[in-house]
């Protein structure tokens, strides 16, 4: 009925590393994108917002609550 022993400090010390190592991947996901892939994405989203504004009916409404003089 022998357990091996745990050295408790380095069990707390590898489930820190361990968090950072996830948190150190989550940031990669989403930050880590070359300035060329931001540039693209950038232009992309500028491309569809200029389509859809040359599509649409009638000038936007300068006044988006619509009351005149305030």
């Amino acid at each position: 009925m022998a357990r091996d022993v745990i050295n408790l400090g380095r069990v707390r010390k590898q489930r820190a590393r361990d968090e950072k190592r996830r948190t150190a991947d989550a940031n990669a996901a989403r930050f880590g994108r070359t300035k060329a892939e931001r540039q693209a994405e950038e232009a992309r989203v500028k491309a569809e917002a200029a389509h859809l504004d040359g599509h649409r009916r009638s000038a936007p409404d300068p006044d988006p609550e619509g009351e005149p003089g305030q």
